[in-house]
């Protein structure tokens, strides 16, 4: 990979980590998208993806929790139905045939949900979910979370607001901590991908650093992100037809 090819994917991998963390996600379907449209390997995709979303989310689990907009006890769950079916997904080989369109379908799913016209629901009445649904939709966003690459934070929150089981705020916080959860369940269901990162990946942690600490402080300070995202949300999908036709 030459030094322009680089600049560019690290370039990109900081607007993407700052606009995902100003919601409280991690910004793993943004960098699979990336590495997509650069043609990178499958095996190098998902480890490399994972890496970046523990080191982001850490830091915007951190913020978020320290601006009061987190609940242990909504949260926890979710958490407890994901990490061993984040862990078995991240056990299981899938081969690039497979891989590619199902990544390419989380990347559809999260661009259609930023480019979503209104909010999925209200803050008026909120209730707490019952436990058995927490762990039934907490597993199964882990499970396609370990088998993807991803934190699946781009469904919970939306699933959060949807039912109104929190308010957006509130569901930014939750689903930063699931993503950090999630994505250290993955990577440790497959310890041996790390054998497979790539070369450059100190230039994209430093890349998705910058972008955190510009993201989170849009977030927390409450600044509007609506347009920024729905941009993203079209090289979403444009990276995820590439998938799925390829």
């Amino acid at each position: 990979m030459d030094g322009q090819t680089i600049a560019i994917i690290a370039a990109l991998m900081c607007v993407g980590a700052m606009l995902y963390t100003a919601v409280g996600h991690a910004g793993a379907s943004a960098y699979l998208a990336i590495m997509a449209l650069f043609s990178i390997a499958p095996e190098t995709m998902r480890p490399t993806a994972l890496v970046l979303n523990i080191l982001v989310a850490s830091f915007t689990s951190w913020r978020f929790i320290r601006a009061g907009q987190f609940d242990l006890r909504l949260a926890l769950p979710f958490v407890l139905g994901a990490l061993p079916l984040a862990f078995l997904g991240g056990r299981l080989h899938v081969p690039p045939e497979l891989y590619r369109p199902l990544v390419g379908g989380v990347l559809l799913l999260a661009g259609a949900r930023l480019l979503w016209p209104r909010p999925l629901g209200s803050q008026a009445a909120i209730s707490r979910p019952p436990i058995a649904a927490s762990l039934a939709s907490g597993g199964a966003i882990g499970l396609l979370s370990g088998l993807t690459g991803t934190g699946g934070g781009i469904f919970l929150s939306p699933l959060l607001i949807f039912f109104g089981w929190a308010p957006p705020r509130l569901a930014s916080g939750i689903a930063a901590v699931f993503i950090l959860s999630n994505s250290l369940s993955g990577l440790a269901g497959n310890l041996s991908s790390v054998g497979r990162l790539p070369a450059e990946l100190p230039y994209f942690i430093a890349a998705v650093a910058v972008g955190a600490a510009i993201g989170t402080n849009f977030g927390v300070a409450r600044l509007p992100t609506a347009r920024l995202l729905q941009a993203l949300g079209i090289v979403l999908i444009i990276a995820g037809a590439k998938l799925v036709l390829t």
